[in-house]
């Protein structure tokens, strides 16, 4: 059986001599192979342009154009060049096969040939060539799968660094709840580095043990629908609560197998507060439209039986005892009521009344000397009033009745006594307080605070203490009009109220209203008494905002401004102007690092480094002994109360010849 290469392979004869053609023509053609042939070069060179053969015997020495110049041009031209060439020769001179090949010839056979000779290496030769064309097919295969993947790799870095532009935090989970894929969006959201969580469980790491059963019914809903969005409840790497709008879906592989989760999260965090604060407005308006429908409709009950009870009263003068003391009773009661409905009505309607301009400080007498009097010994009492406090227009039965209703709840709320601490104060609200507090507005205000020692509350609770009947006290102990009552005096004088508590540690409640307008001149004069030297002063803070509006305010009172939006851009902004910056302003609740770490973190790049802490939480001694914090501010601040801490800080340094702070 002839070989199926023989079959397929074209040979192309060279020689000058006829009977060497004609013998090789029918031998290698009833070996199976197609022959062609050629008795010169330049004939040898047209025939192999015009229809390639598979090999090529060559005579080498032949009339005109020798074997050695048309293997050299065969070799030269890119139709041609592949083809293997096996010279025939009667020259057995080694010089000679050197130069074959040199020229490109594969092989040598020596006249007179050996027919099974010249057949064993014609097919050793093409079998050769037949892998060779093999491997060159596979390389370029090979190369083009490899351009291919580093085109597919290139767009999946494009693909990778837009993903890392969004600010959303997008990640991939497999089933086993291991972290695959966290983008940048992601460590900004959640302070974690992706070398640090890829690989670990999310669930360990995002969400707290009350979820993960809301987690669980997620999952088992994909599996099902294959996506999935609504709000998620998280924490980030400083266990701050997070909530953010989140999207799933199931990703599968190219047979359409599931193989992950790719999870989208948009932090909506300050946009539900937002919300929350929008909610519990229209909840309170519409309670307050409730109640002042209520309260209405009391008073037209209430009106005809009071009066009904006097007059009963009048004219059955001569009845028994019993009898009048159940037309008192009944007397005493509608009044009872009608005072609960007028606690309702201001509320609802904010308080109205004779109002004058009244000095608050001998109400905070008044207060004094009735706790003093009637509130149990374990209870402390403090007051601390500024000097020269400004005056408010108000009615002072109603600012009395506002005072009492918080020292009151403020004892309610230590059963076991403590402090309840009464201060007051001048304070002008610029544009750098008001954009940090949605209530307030610039200008004049004098600001309350009654702060006690108590128990404290939650924050869930401190969502609802301003509604009308809503209260913790036991049956029989409050009405739950209060606080609510307190609310509606603040609004009708056009102040606001805030509140701050922790539990087991007390309550602090802050009362702000305006206050006769005295103070501007004179506001105007003392922060000009407070500009810088053109000191440079490192503020950090996450919030855009308040970056902007605190350069500003301190550009303008002739300070130099650098900014920083978290801990990491600190250290690295400190770590080149060291020499430079005069103090650090630094927000302590911030995310990839928190103040508490930046600020020891500065500790050990420069120990005598002054950092003024700011946070919109209440100051505790942790945060106050922190080494190098030289004072704290509260938020909201504003622009006196800023210029005040610097000015002291850096008042004090220049002062003190042994300062070594670098400037």
């Amino acid at each position: 059986m002839k070989n199926d290469v023989n079959k397929s392979s074209v040979i192309l004869i060279v020689d000058d001599t006829p009977i060497n053609l004609e013998m090789l023509f029918d031998f290698l053609g009833q070996a199976g192979f197609t022959v062609l042939i050629a008795e010169d070069g330049e004939s040898a060179i047209a025939r192999a342009e015009y229809a390639p053969p598979d090999l090529i015997l060559l005579d080498i020495l032949m009339p005109g154009m020798d074997g050695f110049e048309t293997c050299r041009l065969l070799k030269s031209s890119e139709l041609t060049q592949d083809i293997p060439v096996i010279f025939m020769t009667a020259l057995s001179e080694t010089v000679d096969k050197v130069k074959g090949f040199e020229l490109g010839a594969v092989d040598y056979l020596t006249k007179p040939l050996q027919h099974q000779e010249v057949l064993a290496r014609i097919q050793l030769h093409l079998k050769l060539r037949t892998l060779t064309k093999t491997l060159q097919e596979q390389n370029l295969r090979l190369e083009n799968e490899i351009t291919e993947r580093l085109r597919v790799e290139e767009k999946i870095r494009e693909q990778a660094a837009l993903l890392d532009i969004t600010s959303d935090a997008i990640i991939v989970k497999d089933f086993v709840n291991q972290i695959r894929f966290w983008n940048k969006g992601a460590e900004d959201l959640y302070g974690w580095k992706a070398a640090d969580v890829i690989g670990m469980n999310i669930n360990q790491i995002l969400y707290p043990p009350e979820s993960l059963s809301q987690i669980q019914n997620i999952s088992a809903s994909i599996a099902e629908s294959g996506f999935w969005q609504g709000e998620l409840h998280q924490v980030n790497k400083q266990g701050k609560d997070i909530i953010v709008a989140s999207r799933w879906t199931l990703m599968r592989d190219r047979n359409g197998e599931p193989k992950s989760i790719l999870t989208v999260n948009t932090d909506i965090t300050e946009k539900k507060h937002l919300e929350n604060q929008i909610l519990r407005a229209q909840r309170l308006e519409s309670i307050g439209t409730l109640a002042s429908g209520i309260a209405h409709d009391l008073n037209n009950i209430l009106t005809p039986i009071l009066t009904a009870a006097q007059l009963l009263q009048l004219k059955m003068s001569d009845t028994n005892e019993r009898n009048q003391q159940m037309l008192q009773t009944i007397e005493n009661n509608s009044k009872r009521g009608a005072a609960l409905v007028k606690q309702v009505l201001q509320f609802a309607r904010g308080v109205e009344g004779q109002r004058t301009i009244v000095q608050v400080n001998h109400l905070f007498s008044e207060i004094q000397q009735i706790v003093q009097e009637t509130f149990p010994k374990s209870i402390e009492l403090a007051v601390d009033i500024q000097p020269g406090l400004w005056a408010v227009i108000s009615d002072p039965t109603h600012l009395h009745q506002l005072l009492m209703n918080l020292v009151v709840n403020a004892r309610d709320a230590m059963p076991r006594g403590g402090q309840i601490k009464i201060s007051a104060e001048n304070l002008f609200i610029d544009r750098q307080y008001a954009r940090m507090n949605l209530d307030a507005r610039v200008g004049a205000y004098i600001m309350i605070t009654v702060a006690d020692t108590g128990i404290g509350m939650p924050s869930e609770i401190l969502d609802r203490i301003f509604e009308p009947f809503f209260t913790t006290k036991d049956i029989g102990k409050g009405t739950g009009l209060g606080l609510s009552t307190v609310r509606g005096i603040i609004q009708s004088h056009g102040g606001f109220i805030t509140v701050a508590s922790q539990l087991a540690r007390g309550s602090q409640f802050k009362v702000y209203l305006p206050a006769v307008e005295v103070a501007k001149t004179s506001q105007g004069q003392d922060l000009e008494l407070l500009k810088g030297n053109g000191e440079l002063i490192l503020v950090v803070d996450d919030e855009s905002e308040i970056l902007e509006t605190t350069k500003i305010s301190l550009e303008t009172y002739n300070y130099r401004v650098m900014t920083a939006s978290n801990g990491i851009e600190a250290i690295a902004l400190y770590a080149r102007h060291e020499d430079e910056i005069n103090l650090v302003l630094m927000d302590m609740m911030m995310p990839l690092m928190d103040g508490a770490i930046a600020i020891s973190t500065l500790q050990k790049m420069n120990s005598q480094v002054k950092v003024v802490a700011v946070s919109g939480l209440n100051a505790n001694d942790k945060l106050t002994k922190i080494p190098g914090v030289k004072k704290f501010i509260p938020k909201p601040y504003t622009t006196k109360e800023l210029l005040q801490t610097l000015h002291s800080i850096l008042v004090e340094k220049a002062s003190n010849p042994k300062d070594t702070v670098k400037a």
